[in-house]
């Protein structure tokens, strides 16, 4: 079987408040014109196609036209709802649409049911909040014993009559991988990463959640979001993973997708920026840029923009300056909801620190605000079907 690996589409999704769909589009139309002219037998999007639980009509059609198309271009399609999604609205009509060649799976209902394409099995399993899920499960509320009793329904290897291999797709967060600043946390609660090892057995596991392409082991990858969606992804190489898949192992290539517009991040004193030669490739590229001069420019935007006119984002961070006048965005960027939430006790009691009974209530907190999230939102939420 030969396959086609992405995920986080994110369709709708801003960058800075500057839309994305264009570039997704762009993205889009490379992919067809790859299962065309590489033969590929089925592309696996692993969760969060959508930004929004409620997309917006536009990114409804362009989804529905992908999926025409990529169906005309002689691939099926497999789809497994994400954090982002909504399991009811992305799955509506998936008996209809699977007579059609494209398999859409958002329930636990389905999860031991494999889409299988050539001689592979392939087990889409949506993203599943622990906290709604465990208790049908019948299993503790983290993203470990959650998949670890899902994948225990699956037939041993994930192999079944006429299948040689098996794939399986997860939207979820692995130990030791990279994170970037655009993926939403679902972490916080006290859920847990997912061990590696939980996914031992099966001949390849197409990760979708993070948006850096990254290998897990040696069968287990990322793909990687095909666009980028913060400025923390400066140096990412977009794309998707075309996979060859037979009983002697998996041959992964990496096919880049074609770049909107690049991302370039900047820091100096103003005058250097604007005059320096070694900043022109950041001329046609969204940017952020931290100025650091001593005292803050005026009109430094307007000015930054003369040379760089899709500057997004600017930020002061004077040299010699002490760390107490930065903004409370960057003092909180690399903490977790927990730390946010720690910290803000200790800091209006005076400095002492929150107690671990104190760290737990926040842990039980922050997980009862998304289950109330995903349960108002129908994110992550799924039926029986």
């Amino acid at each position: 079987m030969r396959f086609l690996h992405t995920s986080d589409w994110h369709l709708g999704r801003a960058f800075h408040q500057v839309g994305l769909l264009d570039a997704q589009r762009g993205y889009v139309e490379h992919l067809i014109e790859v299962v065309r002219t590489e033969h590929v037998d089925a592309v696996l999007i692993a969760g969060d196609v959508y930004d929004r639980a409620m997309p917006s009509p536009d990114t409804v059609e362009l989804f529905s036209e992908t999926l025409v198309r990529l169906v005309d271009a002689g691939a099926q399609v497999i789809v497994s709802s994400g954090n982002h999604d909504s399991a009811v609205r992305l799955g509506f009509a998936s008996g209809l649409l699977e007579r059609a060649g494209v398999h859409v799976r958002t329930g636990l209902g389905d999860v031991a049911r494999p889409v299988v394409v050539r001689d592979t099995a392939v087990y889409p399993i949506p993203y599943l909040e622990p906290r709604l899920v465990a208790p049908i499960l019948h299993c503790s509320p983290t993203h470990t014993d959650v998949l670890t009793t899902v994948l225990a329904m699956l037939p041993p290897a994930g192999l079944v009559r006429g299948a040689t291999t098996s794939v399986v797709m997860a939207h979820t967060f692995v130990t030791g991988c990279a994170t970037t600043d655009s993926e939403r946390d679902i972490l916080s609660g006290g859920l847990g990463a997912v061990h590696p090892d939980v996914f031992a057995g099966y001949s390849y596991v197409a990760l979708g959640h993070l948006h850096g392409r990254q290998q897990v082991a040696e069968t287990t990858r990322y793909s990687g979001s095909p666009v980028a969606m913060s400025f923390s992804e400066v140096g990412h190489t977009k794309g998707s993973l075309l996979v060859d898949l037979d009983p002697s192992g998996a041959r992964v290539q990496t096919v880049e997708a074609p770049v909107h517009r690049r991302i370039a991040t900047l820091r100096g004193e103003l005058d250097e920026l604007l005059t320096s030669r070694a900043h022109a490739h950041a001329e046609t590229a969204w940017c952020q840029i931290t100025l650091t001069d001593a005292h803050r420019p005026l009109g430094a935007m307007d000015r930054l923009r003369s040379r760089f006119p899709h500057t997004l984002e600017l930020r002061f961070e004077p040299s010699g300056g002490s760390s107490q006048h930065s903004t409370y965005t960057a003092r909180v960027a690399a903490r977790t909801s927990l730390d946010v939430c720690c910290d803000f006790l200790s800091h209006v009691r005076g400095g002492t620190p929150t107690t671990s009974d104190e760290t737990g209530l926040f842990e039980e907190a922050l997980g009862r605000s998304r289950e109330t999230r995903a349960a108002t939102r129908d994110e992550g939420q799924v039926g029986a079907a």
